[in-house]
């Protein structure tokens, strides 16, 4: 219960016997997403806060309060049980207090802490989760979800779960500082779009006034944070992307140059593909022509856990609807290795399918990471078949390293991976489907690009 003429730090609620609510005492930036969840009827809400803001302890207490007044089962969800362990269970608020403090002791009936469950005494139930588990959460009926640390999980956590809300009339939260252009930027955008459905809260340092500025500017100036990582963390930038990031800024040129749109297939030249073959996840695959200097990006398509049976069937289906003719397909260079239950290297395989793979040179990553850098400034990408494509290269990024605070050479595995391993070998493979160059041009160029005099790599391996 909600009076828009009460403060919400004296709030009282009304159950079998009066429960004050007095430890939790929000901040005039946080009010706007009590009154509009608990008076003015929002069921969902959408909160882009900057880093020590408050974003948890916030829902959190908002959470007490739902479990408190309507019975029922609330999730509380992070990327992985590790971290809803660390950021709730485990976690000490700057005044000293644990997160289960804010629950009055007359409702908490028992916590469970393998499951990491708190269980009030009129049976409802709040249970911290890890998304990346999300399959184990379907048929248990939740009546509200939170997404904490939204933009670090996937939109199958919420593709799974959104009936369940819908059906019992329940609601969800998303919270989180932003990533680059991923889910959590895609489902802001939705939230902006329809402020009848959404509250929706874009709050800088600024806004929030939360954290001295000067304190800001000293972290730059020690070197603990970058001018990116600030504008992300304190500012809640989307547009200057993933800190760590390998393309971001490649990318957001290409938009202001116009080079992301309709990007209509040219007849009389040919398609060429470059896959990256998943060998227990996603296999990506690339569709594009080489004009002259452009590089054409004109489709892309992913899947999981399917054999090449049903990647042979789809190229065969876009060519037979697009009229295509087909140039090369380059595989990645262990594809010759990696054998099907059936004893046939999967080169074998596709070429009984008629796919007949060229072999991706066995670039380092790093140079073949400047090799696909080097390539943005020619190339055009088509917005919509290709979203998927773009929306992992923005997110492509340095693993970063908890214990060290910095970022690893290596790139974080994650769902981005595969297409930006994809796009990568497409770029390493472009000047071997130029129709205008001899092989001696190829090594030439190849040469002259890396700074060297030994014969390029591409003459190492034998073509199919």
């Amino acid at each position: 219960m909600y009076d828009t003429d009460q403060n919400l730090l004296d709030l009282d609620v009304e159950l079998k016997t009066e429960v004050t609510l007095d430890m939790f005492k929000p901040r005039d930036y946080q009010k706007a997403f009590f009154k509009a969840m608990e008076h003015d009827g929002y069921k969902r809400a959408l909160l882009v806060w900057p880093r020590r803001s408050g974003k948890d302890l916030t829902v959190w207490n908002f959470l007490i309060r739902e479990a408190m007044e309507h019975k029922g089962v609330y999730f509380y969800l992070f990327p992985t049980y590790n971290q809803a362990r660390k950021i709730i269970y485990d976690s000490i608020t700057h005044e000293g207090k644990k997160f289960v403090d804010y629950i009055p002791k007359a409702m908490l009936k028992s916590v469970n802490s393998v499951q990491l469950a708190y269980n009030f005494v009129n049976g409802s139930r709040i249970q911290l989760q890890g998304s990346d588990n999300v399959d184990n959460l379907v048929g248990t009926g939740p009546r509200g979800l939170v997404y904490s640390e939204a933009a670090l999980q996937s939109d199958k956590a919420y593709r799974m779960l959104r009936p369940a809300i819908a059906a019992n009339d329940g609601w969800v939260i998303f919270e989180s500082t932003p990533r680059g252009k991923n889910f959590f930027w895609e489902l802001y955008n939705i939230a902006k779009a329809n402020p009848k459905v959404w509250f929706c809260s874009h709050l800088s340092v600024y806004d929030t006034g939360h954290v001295d500025l000067a304190e800001i500017q000293a972290d730059k100036d020690r070197g603990e944070m970058s001018e990116d990582l600030i504008q992300q963390e304190w500012f809640c930038s989307f547009e200057l992307g993933v800190e760590g990031a390998y393309y971001t800024k490649y990318i957001d040129k290409m938009r202001i140059d116009g080079r992301i749109g309709n990007i209509d297939y040219e007849t009389g030249h040919k398609v060429h593909t470059a896959w990256d073959i998943g060998y227990s996840d996603a296999t990506s695959i690339i569709f594009f022509q080489q004009i002259g200097p452009m590089l054409r990006v004109i489709d892309y398509y992913e899947a999981s856990k399917q054999g090449l049976e049903h990647y042979a069937k789809v190229i065969n289906q876009k060519a037979e609807e697009h009229g295509w003719i087909y140039g090369r397909h380059f595989g990645p260079h262990d594809i010759a290795v990696h054998e099907w239950t059936s004893g046939l290297t999967r080169l074998e395989k596709a070429a009984d399918l008629g796919i007949h793979f060229s072999i991706t040179p066995a670039f380092s990553l790093l140079d073949g990471i400047e090799t696909l850098r080097s390539a943005f400034s020619r190339m055009y990408i088509d917005e919509n078949k290709c979203s998927k494509l773009i929306k992992a290269l923005e997110n492509y990024r340095q693993e970063y390293d908890e214990d060290k605070k910095i970022y690893k050479e290596k790139p974080l595995h994650n769902w981005a991976s595969h297409a930006a391993d994809c796009a990568r070998y497409m770029a390493i493979n472009v000047i071997r489907v130029r129709e205008d160059h001899t092989a001696e041009d190829i090594d030439r160029m190849y040469n002259e690009s890396q700074g060297i005099s030994k014969p390029s790599p591409f003459n190492e391996y034998k073509y199919y």
